[in-house]
């Protein structure tokens, strides 16, 4: 019988094999291209030009096109076309605000049902984070930091909560590379408080656990200078 249960898998058992579709590769790029600022805000998207450089026809490229609409990462502006979206101030103020909704529901989970697969997979993610600041890339750090938070999210075992959190991490890259003038990275401090939600999580203090995770949301916001 090939079909099994994904909690007794053994080696050598068949799994279904994951394939994206066209569409779903070209959204994933897309998706990169603006956390990195490749594609920074306010810009217009060249179908033409986008198929061109992408290497695919210009069906799988709306579609994907549309799925970064659906997230909220593009808009569309009637007889213009497509358009990366911009962020200020209060946009900005609500990423955190969501993001402290999605990842202490992710927490709570965590703490009652994950504890123990949590702390060794963020403790991993810690580590590389403390490479990263290490090395003296910025670009690596945020990097680091932002696969602490996925890694966060996942070991929740809530799928929904992952695909709410995939976007609202590409919008914060969006606010660290628009806002990087008044950026102010404590390094130290920023790696610090990781450590701290991984030890409170090793606890199994829930509470704990929430308060340290806010507090690291109002730090964010503090060194984005957006704290009042």
């Amino acid at each position: 019988m090939l079909g099994t249960d994904e909690h007794n898998q053994q080696p050598g058992d068949l799994e279904p094999v994951q394939r994206k579709s066209t569409a779903a590769i070209v959204a994933d790029q897309l998706r990169a291209a603006i956390m990195y600022g490749s594609l920074p805000p306010g810009s217009q998207l060249g179908e033409a030009e986008l198929a061109h450089r992408l290497g695919v026809s210009r069906g799988p490229l709306r579609e994907a096109m549309q799925r970064l609409v659906a997230e909220g990462l593009l808009r569309s502006e009637p007889h213009r076309g497509l358009f990366v979206m911009s962020l200020d101030a209060e946009d900005v103020r609500d990423i955190y605000l969501a993001r402290l909704a999605v990842e202490r529901a992710a927490c709570e989970q965590i703490v009652r049902h994950h504890r123990v697969e949590a702390v060794a997979e963020l403790t991993a993610a810690h580590s590389r984070m403390v490479a990263a600041a290490g090395s003296g890339g910025r670009d690596g750090l945020a990097d680091a930091d932002q696969e602490f938070h996925e890694t966060l999210v996942r070991v929740s075992g809530s799928a929904r909560l992952q695909r709410m959190a995939q976007t609202l991490l590409v919008e914060k890259r969006m606010c660290l590379a628009a806002l990087q003038d008044k950026y102010q990275a404590d390094v130290q401090a920023l790696v610090d408080e990781h450590r701290g939600l991984v030890d409170a999580i090793e606890t199994g203090d829930e509470q704990l656990v929430l308060q340290r995770l806010a507090a690291h949301m109002n730090d964010a916001l503090h060194r984005l200078g957006l704290d009042s």
